[in-house]
Order: structure tokens, then C-alpha cells, then sequence
């Protein structure tokens, strides 16, 4: 076929070329997300991409902010006691990353600034004000209760894609199992029974209910306005 019969390439755009990282990264991995490949997907040279993608960590930040587009956002404008409706919206955020740990790794230190985030920042401050938080308050505990929701799936994440998961798991069970009750009376007293029980939605729906009231009863450090002085 000469070059006049083959069909024009679409344009390239940065909401293609994120698009086609995102699907990259479903049948790949993120490892495989580069440059190169992206460009061999979208049948263009790597050179063109820096474009519109100045680097990694931003095409990274990208897909994140695609991602948290499906993230559901109705029980900010639900009937309901605020803290189950935030444990909802928090809920669907943790359980969008949880399908992908490597790209919830990336986003412990790469930070999403686009439209979808700002609309999850925003419902999580909208149910925190329904909840009488002050804003101050507000502002900081955004940043706390997405780290544990980040974090989780991260951690979570990778275990489940893990070979030696299990193994580990049980290691770490007959460790706590042996604990010596002399050197360690209150390992030995709970066991691997307790201090191992719960991972999984229970775990984290407590453990988002305590971030929450402590969030409630504690009030923010105040300015040392003695600093400078």
C-alpha cells in the first residue's frame, strides 16, 4: 500500500495518549507503561509524546486523575449519617486503586491536580462540613483519610498479586503463635486469632470510622506565633 491509501493516523492528543496508557496498564502492568511502548500503540515516535507528556510521573499523575473519574461521588448528596456516606466515597476511591496497586503506589508521591480530583476533594470536604468538621480541620483531614485509603490498596494490592503472600502470612502467624508470654505477655494473650483478624472490608471500614472521629475530636494545632521572635 503506498503512503497516499493508508488511512491518516488520528491526531495525537493528551487525553489520547493517557487513554491509551490506562489500557496499556490493564493488559500489562504499569512497568510496561513507557514512552516507547506507548508510542508503538499509538504507531508514533516516543519524541512526539514528551509533547504533551512531559514525563512519567506526570503521564502517571494522568492516568490516576482518569481513574478517580469513576470514582462515586452520590453519597455526598445522600440521605444518611455523613460518616457512612464518606466511608462509601472512600469506599469506591480504595477499591478503584486496589485493582491497581502499582499505579496506587505511584500515587503516594505523585499527586493527581485535575478536574476528578478536585470533585473527590470536594465531596469529601462537602460530607466533613455536614458532619459540623471545621474547615481548617477539613482541610488538613482530606489529605489524612486519602493517604489511608492510598496506602491500603497499595499494601493490599501488591499482597494479593504475591506468590509468596501466604507464606508470608503464615510465618508471621507461627511468629506471633510462639511469642514467648514472658517477653511478649500481650502478643501471647491476643495471638494471630486476633492481632491477624479482620483484614478486609471490616478492617477498613473501622479503621476509616476511627480516622474519622479522631478527625472530629481533635483540633488543630495552633500557629506558634512566638516562632521568628
Amino acid at each position: 500500500m503506498s503512503r497516499r491509501e493508508r488511512p491518516a493516523k488520528p491526531a495525537l492528543t493528551r487525553e489520547g495518549i493517557v487513554a491509551a496508557a490506562v489500557e496499556v496498564m490493564q493488559a500489562e502492568g504499569l512497568d510496561r507503561v513507557t514512552m516507547r511502548r506507548l508510542a508503538q500503540e499509538l504507531d508514533t515516535g516516543a519524541a512526539s509524546l514528551y509533547v504533551y507528556v512531559r514525563n512519567t510521573a506526570e503521564l502517571h499523575a494522568a492516568m490516576l486523575e482518569e481513574l478517580l473519574s469513576q470514582v462515586d461521588l452520590s453519597p455526598v448528596t445522600a440521605p444518611g449519617d455523613w460518616r457512612d456516606r464518606l466511608i462509601k466515597v472512600l469506599w469506591s476511591y480504595t477499591a478503584i486503586l486496589f485493582e491497581r496497586p502499582a499505579l496506587a503506589q505511584s500515587a503516594l508521591v505523585t499527586r493527581p491536580n485535575g478536574p476528578a480530583y478536585l470533585s473527590v476533594a470536594e465531596g469529601i470536604l462537602a460530607l466533613l462540613s455536614d458532619g459540623g468538621v471545621p474547615p481548617g480541620r477539613a482541610a488538613w483531614a482530606v489529605d489524612l483519610l486519602l493517604h489511608l485509603a492510598t496506602s491500603t490498596a497499595t499494601e493490599q494490592g501488591i499482597r494479593e498479586q504475591a506468590v509468596d503472600a501466604e507464606d508470608e502470612q503464615d510465618a508471621l502467624a507461627a511468629a506471633l503463635r510462639a511469642a514467648p508470654p514472658e517477653s511478649f505477655p500481650h502478643i501471647a494473650a491476643l495471638g494471630p486469632e486476633e492481632l491477624l483478624s479482620g483484614w478486609g472490608p471490616d478492617r477498613l471500614t473501622w479503621a476509616f470510622g476511627v480516622l474519622i472521629n479522631g478527625i472530629v475530636g481533635t483540633p488543630r494545632p495552633e500557629p506558634d506565633t512566638t516562632a521568628g521572635a
